[in-house]
């Protein structure tokens, strides 16, 4: 199979998996196996990934793992949406073309290591910074150390602060804004435990 067929094949793929997560937002589907349809949706997108991959698309191909590892977050899958994301900026720092995006892959495995706890979030920052050292001159890292900062110190207010900071310069989008949102929640948890 050429390049071209193994597109194709790959456009087919996400548009099966578009079906699956439309399908799986019905009413009668949240009842019944809506989770079910979410998954086999996260594999299709991995299988369309990797044909985009064997076609040497790899713009298509960390769009695709990406919609896979925005659909392990929906059902709170951390550890594979971070086993995703850091694949596609790993991938990303080796292409002259998307390097400068592996920046965003990190910063988006590091917020789900954070819903995962505090500790491994730290360890993360530090690790895609030794990994690709561009990370560390980028608002997303200052974010993520401000966020970590405040979460240590129990601080919503600084929490805030720094998510406003961030918010005035880059708009915070709908997914970014669900994941402040569930870390936040663990501090607001957390100080409510010690009342």
């Amino acid at each position: 199979m050429d390049n071209s067929g193994k597109e194709a094949e790959a456009m087919a793929l996400l548009a099966e998996a578009e079906r699956k997560v439309k399908n799986s937002q019905s009413f009668f589907s949240g009842l019944f196996g809506g989770s079910s349809k979410i998954e086999e949706a996260c594999e299709i997108y991995a299988r369309a990934a990797n044909m985009f991959k064997m076609a040497k698309n790899w713009s298509a191909a960390g769009n695709a793992f990406c919609q896979a590892a925005q659909l392990h977050l929906q059902l709170e899958q951390y550890q594979k949406a971070i086993d995703i994301y850091e694949q596609v900026g790993t991938n990303a720092m080796d292409s002259p073309l998307l390097k400068y995006s592996a920046k965003d892959y990190f910063f988006k495995a590091a917020l789900c290591h954070f819903c995962i706890d505090m500790l491994n979030a730290k360890l993360a920052v530090q690790k895609y910074e030794d990994l690709f050292p561009a990370f560390s001159d980028s608002r997303e890292y200052k974010l993520m150390k401000k966020l970590l900062e405040a979460h240590e110190e129990q601080n919503v207010d600084s929490y805030t602060e720094a998510v406003k900071e961030y918010d005035s310069i880059s708009r915070l989008d709908q997914w970014l804004t669900t994941m402040l949102l569930r870390i936040k929640k663990t501090i607001q948890g957390d100080e409510e435990d010690l009342r």
